[in-house]
């Protein structure tokens, strides 16, 4: 297959979107992106970046840019609501150093930046009412416009037109789970993650640019429902109240707090089916994750690496998006599983069994500090620019 000769159409603007189609156009693809906000600006908040996200980064050669725009975190600290330290995990100590804490901004810019440097036309404004299938695929947009490729990447997030085309309409569940994020100032900050964990309740704090804004994301079990969207605000108020009895150091950044915005954690299966008829998911489109082993950004980095090289390897474009779902799908459902178990270790509220995790975390970090942090090396260590990618029969 000469990929060369692809007319791709990537749906999204976001982190898995551009990617991808840097990754594309860099291999010769004639690409376009379609997002549907009016630009490309100032969403969202903080995001961590793992050597196996990084790794990507450095291979399209944007690893310098990321750096000059991010905190390298040396460290997550794990502390309990009171304020107790129980564990800090030593970043310094993963296979592979570069562990980076950016405003999604920022990256989203860096990516913006050089895929439309690369060539890569981004057309702004484009809401995709629907994805079709076939010998070649089509979006039809919100004004009727049918929009035709060879190729059609699905990079639309959780409410994925392209999913839907290839697998359906699937409802999530509500995790009982909910999220409140928000920035504040700061100076000279610790380039370290903390996480305070308490009864049913756990705060992720780190800092981002410079140390001149503090990441804040905070979760709360809650049985009432609340919707997905990441763009409702809700007040600091009712933040600070859901965590009042936290120790002083995580309650004084709450008291900081001037704007905030909560959302439901809902848990969405992996896809089935990635690809068919010229369409295929990466990213959320794919397998949303929960937040609780920061790997969505990471994920779809590595997912656009992965379509890109079997593209330009495959012998044609099904037997190339059959390898691409073969060398992606257990690894991201083994991530998506592992986020998805996570939080309860966090929100012990048994008295008892909260004082042993952690203090059998304190001995593990004392007494092997290494398998700690290594107990993740499958995550972090894994660099798919070097993955072997397998052949798949006809």
């Amino acid at each position: 297959m000469n990929i060369k000769t692809l007319k791709s159409v990537v749906i999204g603007g976001g982190i898995a979107g551009l990617a991808v189609a840097l990754v594309l156009r860099r291999a010769g693809a004639e690409v376009r992106v379609l997002e549907q906000a009016p630009e490309i600006g100032e969403v969202g908040a903080g995001l961590q970046i793992s050597p196996n996200g990084f790794v990507v980064l450095e291979k399209l050669g944007l690893g310098n840019a990321l750096r000059a725009k991010s905190v390298r975190g040396q460290a997550v600290r794990l502390r309990d609501y009171k304020g107790h330290d129980v564990v800090r995990l030593d970043l310094a100590r993963l296979p592979c150093g570069d562990y980076h804490f950016v405003h999604r901004a920022d990256l989203v810019d860096i990516l913006e930046r050089a895929a439309r440097n690369a060539g890569v036309q981004i057309a702004l404004g484009q809401q995709v009412a629907s994805v079709h299938t076939g010998q070649g695929a089509s979006a039809t947009l919100g004004d009727g416009t049918v929009v035709e490729a060879d190729l059609l990447v699905g990079a639309d997030g959780l409410q994925s037109r392209a999913r839907q085309a290839l697998n359906g309409t699937v409802a999530p569940f509500f995790t009982r789970q909910v999220a409140w994020r928000a920035l504040v100032t700061e100076t000279g900050a610790e380039p370290e993650a903390q996480v305070f964990m308490g009864p049913h309740r756990h705060l992720v704090t780190y800092p981002l640019r410079g140390g001149r804004l503090r990441n804040i994301v905070a979760v709360q079990e809650r049985a009432n429902w609340h919707e997905e969207s990441w763009h409702t605000e809700d007040t600091p108020e009712n933040l600070r109240a859901a965590f009042e009895d936290f120790c002083p150091d995580a309650f004084a950044l709450l008291e900081r707090v001037e704007r905030v915005h909560r959302w439901g954690l809902f848990r969405h299966p992996v896809a089935g089916k990635w690809y068919g008829g010229g369409v295929v998911l990466l990213g959320d489109a794919a397998h949303p994750t929960l937040p609780f082993m920061a790997q969505g950004a990471n994920m779809a980095l590595e997912d656009a690496f992965a379509l890109g090289r079997c593209l330009q390897e495959g012998e044609d474009l099904n037997l190339a998006l059959a390898a691409y779902q073969q060398m992606r799908a257990d690894r991201v459902r083994r991530v998506v599983e592992t986020a998805s178990g996570n939080a309860w270790k966090y929100h012990l509220s048994f008295p008892p069994l909260r004082l042993a995790a952690h203090t059998a975390l304190r001995l593990g970090g004392a007494l092997l500090p290494g398998r700690v942090v290594g107990q993740f090396d499958w995550i972090y260590g894994y660099d798919v620019t070097t993955d072997e990618i397998q052949s798949v029969s006809r």
